[in-house]
């Protein structure tokens, strides 16, 4: 049996695949495909992979999360299982953790490793969807303020801007925490909204199903519903820049340049082979065209003549 595991880097695309994935169970399962995603991770099936304070030790609570996934294994080997894909945006970290450390997923390769170990080292593929990031972290920022985190300071996103963080090294880290695995990256621009492509990408499906496929769910809430919150929490709503339509961006037009420069380096990476370490898929099947990122005078430096195509 195939073990394929999707750590989403973005809510909204996670959500909507694991909500798809969930619809079509039935034709999926005809298929010979298993699907574990947050409903099963409520349910503790993989509780104590990464180890939770208290006073049973580490050992001792990864010890028994591996007798409860191998059981949980054993059934749908006999069952006839082809292949499990495991999907929940939180495996490799949370974006509040992000928020905190105010970097990309520091904690990947150990919670990689733990779950590598927890599944038997049996993990064939992980595919990996990744987002400019200068979008990833106003979508992040703007759920976090929803959910009744604080506006951002100004020295809070200059540590984003100027991290030398990117998803290189979250890739890199991913490759050296599951050694042999293959790592295919995809691009959340051409993939986010078609998780039938996603899915034939991770499980080599022809046919897939189309049924829920453009169910758009857990969507960053937008500039007026932010505005909104601000102001229902007695603080000034026109804090919050606008730069087009209903979206919120933190970041002065000096930082969003320098976070383009970044994601068009790790593109560049990636296009240039990532080093070995992993495959990038620009243009699921279906997919459409991925372009370049928007210019909006942001491109600066060396990149200027680069027309590179882009994630979303």
């Amino acid at each position: 049996m195939d073990i394929i595991l999707h750590p989403g880097a973005h809510r909204t695309a996670s959500t909507s695949f694991q909500h798809y994935m969930y619809r079509n169970a039935g034709p999926l399962h005809a298929a010979g495909t298993a699907f574990w995603g947050p409903r099963e991770m409520r349910r503790g099936l993989l509780a104590g992979v990464v180890p939770r304070p208290g006073p049973i030790p580490a050992s001792r609570q990864l010890r028994r999360a591996c007798g409860r996934i191998e059981l949980q294994m054993a059934k749908l080997r006999d069952a006839g299982v082809a292949r499990l894909i495991i999907s929940d945006e939180n495996l490799i970290g949370s974006p509040r953790r992000n928020i905190r450390d105010m970097r990309l997923y520091p904690a990947i390769g150990e919670r990689m490793a733990r779950y590598g170990e927890a599944l038997g080292g049996r993990i064939d593929r992980v595919v990996f969807c990744i987002r400019a990031q200068e979008a990833y972290w106003a979508s992040v920022l703007a759920f976090s303020m929803s959910r009744h985190g604080t506006l951002p300071r100004a020295i809070e996103l200059e540590h984003m801007t100027s991290s030398p963080r990117s998803w290189k090294g979250v890739i890199t880290d991913l490759a050296c925490a599951l050694p042999g695995t293959e790592i295919v990256v995809l691009l959340h621009e051409t993939c986010a909204s078609v998780p039938e492509s996603k899915l034939s990408v991770m499980a080599g499906l022809v046919q897939p199903p189309r049924r829920h496929a453009r169910e758009w769910l857990n969507r960053a809430p937008g500039l007026d519903e932010l505005r909104g919150v601000l102001a229902a929490r007695g603080q000034d709503p026109r804090q919050l820049r606008q730069v087009a339509g209903d979206v919120w961006h933190p970041f002065t037009q000096a930082q969003r340049a320098a976070l383009h420069d970044a994601y068009c380096r790790d593109l560049d990476w990636l296009r240039a082979g990532a080093d070995g370490l992993a495959k990038l898929t620009e243009n699921p099947a279906g997919a459409g065209t991925v372009k370049a990122p928007a210019a909006d005078g942001l491109r600066r430096g060396q990149d200027d003549d680069i027309e590179a195509k882009r994630l979303a």
